[in-house]
Order: C-alpha cells, then structure tokens, then sequence
C-alpha cells in the first residue's frame, strides 16, 4: 500500500535536489504551492490529472512517487524503459466510460483479453462479414500539431464505414489501436472519446482496442492511429459491381474536403508556402478546410440498402474516381465520366492554382468534390438522387456503355 507520509518526503527530497521551492513547483504543474505543501506533508497524495507531470519535473516515474523511493539506478525496470504501468492502468480505467454502449451484441467492456460480440443475424439469411482495417495517413500528424485531435478519430472511423458499406454492409463494430511515444492522458482519453462519439454517428459500436506505449520507437507526442471494423450483410444483398448494366447512371455525392486522402501533396504545399494556412477560402482558413472531417455517406444510405436499386458504389479516396470507381466495373463495361460535371470546391482549386498541379494529378490525388459515386439504373436515377440531396448535393457524373476500358474521362474539370 502506498504510504503517503513517505510519498510526501520523496516529493520534498527530489523539489529540494532540484533546487526548486514549492511556489515554483506548484507552477510548473498549474496548481497552488498549498497542493504541494500538502503533499510534502503527507495529507493528500497527487491527483492521477498531474500525476506524470510531477514524475517528469521531478525527473522520475510516476511508480517511484507512489513508492516513496526511487529504484536503484541499476536496476533495470518497465519504467525506466518510458512506461509506467501505474499510470497506463488508471489510463485505461478512465477510457472505460467511452466503451460504455447499448447495443445488446456487445458481451463485455474494458478488462478482458478480448471483445465478445453476439453475430446471430435471425432476420439476416446467409450472413456475411465485412472486414476492413484503416488508418487516417499523414492527416493524423496535422491533427496533433494544430488540436484536432478528436477530429482526426471521424476521419478514421468514417473511412472505415465507408469502406464497407460500399458493400452493402451495416456496421457493426470496431476496434481501435492507438500507438505512442508517451501516452498522455488527456490525448488518449480525448483519442477514445473521439473514436466513441464517431461510432456511435455511424451505429456501431467501440468493443475494444489497444493502446501501445513505445518510447523507443516513437518520440513523446507522436501518436499513430489505425482501426479495424466489422460489418454485417445477407450474401445476397452484397453489392460488388456484378449487376452493373449497360446505360446505367453514374452519380457523384459530394464530398465536404479532402477527406483522408492527398495530405502528404498538401504538407509539401504547406512546407513551401507556409503563409497558405491562415489564407481564407469560402470564409474558413486554408487549415480549417483542410481539416475537416470525413465525410461520413452511412446516413445517406442506409435506407437505399437492400432494396436492389444500388448495382454499385465506389468510396473515392486515393487514386481519384479512376483508380476506385474501376474496381466495381464489370469486364467489357466502360463508366463515361463527364469531368465538367463534377462540382468541385474552392478548396482543390486553390490547391492546384497555389501548387501549379497538373488536372490529370488532382484527379489522381484528390476526391476533387465527389467523395462517393454510385451506379444506378436509368429508371432509379432521380429516385436516389432525391433521397440522397437530403444529406448531401448529388448529381449525374456519367453513364455505363460497352467497351474494353473500365474508366473513360470525357471534357476538362471546370476550374474557373
């Protein structure tokens, strides 16, 4: 048991080795120097909230305070490593409140070696998984840098959804892996909390994850995101391209940025132009455009799933409309795609204008405003397009003919 009077002696010893007084301390962690008086003195321990910053003003770790000694310099341990285990469990117990849900699938929470999910679909003939793991790219390391923090977890987690239910698939669940240099409380509790609050806008559910503290791989601050989710559908229900027809409609929902793809082109743009970020496009700063979250298409739809009106979707992320778009086309089907029909934001021609970037690598690079395409038949065309104007602006890009070429571009982007 930790012995608080022999705390407060070695906090004493180690502020005094420092040469520091109380006062300053007690402002070098932002509390009053009668926090620290008490501590010295035995009446109340560190509240877990300062806790590593003590032990890293006090150049030691956090399990030397609660032991009231520091452990022989000798001595190899976990902690002197970077990881205090002390620390890294009140961590995880703090994440469990974001774990915390109502779906009646999920068997378990935070503690056990693994997450307990119920699959019996009853209402679902021939039920099929759908798997797919993600991370946010180079977008993540903007976000730590400019406070984005929760931010860059819909990024993630809207990827993902996206990713499956291109497929049909409603999600289900998802597992998350936070990886650091040092784990800072706050900014794992605020990665949690973000990664949460996404899941639960998509209707599924945080059953677990991982964190991994590796100061000897990553820098203190560097935090590296991935996660994976599970989906569900009936076998029959799939959508993979196959009942795409000759004369079916190509319709592009719109996209609200850059999504998660491109940034390594952007922090390039950024490095040679510095002065691009505080620029203002359509009223928000060149970084508040940027950062934007992902768009997330699951609300929009959800309700056209499973009604056979759907022969094919295409989540556009790296490699543009022809590098996603081609992998739902049938062999012997060419999708037309009329360029000047895409409305593309501000934001991507202020990009190619400042980068003097060529139309054909935008398009390789960039969503350029068309963050999700869908194939549809003719007599369905005005149908979705009226159900998905409801959460975002959809229009016709293009049209299903025969040919020997998955993708075919026709006209130039409109970039005045």
């Amino acid at each position: 048991m930790p012995d608080s009077i022999k705390t407060g002696r070695f906090i004493m010893n180690k502020r005094k080795e420092l040469g520091l007084t109380q006062q300053q301390l007690a402002a070098k962690l932002n509390v009053s120097y009668q926090a620290v008086s008490k501590w010295e003195n035995g009446q109340t321990y560190p509240n877990i909230e300062v806790l590593s910053s003590l032990a890293n003003v006090l150049k030691v770790s956090v399990d030397d305070i609660l032991a009231g000694s520091e452990k022989d310099s000798e001595v190899l341990s976990y902690s002197k490593a970077g990881i205090d285990i002390t620390y890294t469990d009140t961590i995880k117990k703090e994440m469990s409140q974001y774990l915390k849900t109502n779906d009646h699938r999920v068997l378990n929470g935070l503690g056990p070696f693994a997450s307990l999910y119920d699959i019996e679909f009853p209402d679902i003939e021939k039920p099929v998984l759908v798997l797919k793991s993600e991370e946010p790219g180079s977008k993540q390391k903007l976000a730590v840098e400019y406070g984005y923090t929760e931010s860059i977890c819909h990024d993630l987690v809207n990827h993902l959804v996206n990713d499956i239910i291109v497929m049909g698939a409603k999600p289900l669940a998802v597992l998350d892996t936070i990886i650091c240099g040092n784990a800072e409380k706050d900014t794992v509790k605020s990665l949690v909390k973000g990664i949460s609050e996404a899941c639960r806008n998509n209707e599924c559910s945080l059953v677990g994850g991982e964190t991994s503290i590796q100061p000897l791989v990553l820098d203190a601050g560097i935090y590296v995101l991935t996660a994976s989710i599970a989906g569900i559908i009936g076998k029959s229900d799939i959508i993979d391209g196959s009942a795409i027809q000759e004369g079916d409609a190509v319709l592009a929902a719109s996209s609200n940025g850059l999504h998660t793809n491109g940034y390594s082109l952007v922090r390039m743009l950024m490095d040679k132009m510095p002065q691009i970020k505080l620029d203002k496009i359509d009223g928000l700063t060149f970084i508040e455009q940027i950062m934007k979250p992902h768009t997330a298409y699951y609300p929009a739809v959800k309700n056209l799933l499973g009604r056979n009106i759907l022969h094919g979707m295409a989540h556009i992320t790296g490699g543009g409309i022809e590098g996603n778009l081609c992998r739902i086309i049938p062999d012997g089907l060419t999708a037309e795609i009329d360029l000047s029909a895409i409305k593309v934001p501000n934001l991507f021609r202020y990009i190619r204008q400042c980068g003097n970037i060529s139309e054909d690598e935008m398009l390789r690079t960039f969503n350029c405003g068309a963050g999700l395409n869908l194939v549809v038949p003719r007599s369905e065309k005005e149908t979705v397009i009226k159900h998905i104007n409801r959460f975002h602006d959809c229009y016709e890009i293009g049209t299903i003919r025969k040919g020997p070429v998955k993708i075919i571009f026709k006209n130039r982007i409109n970039w005045n």
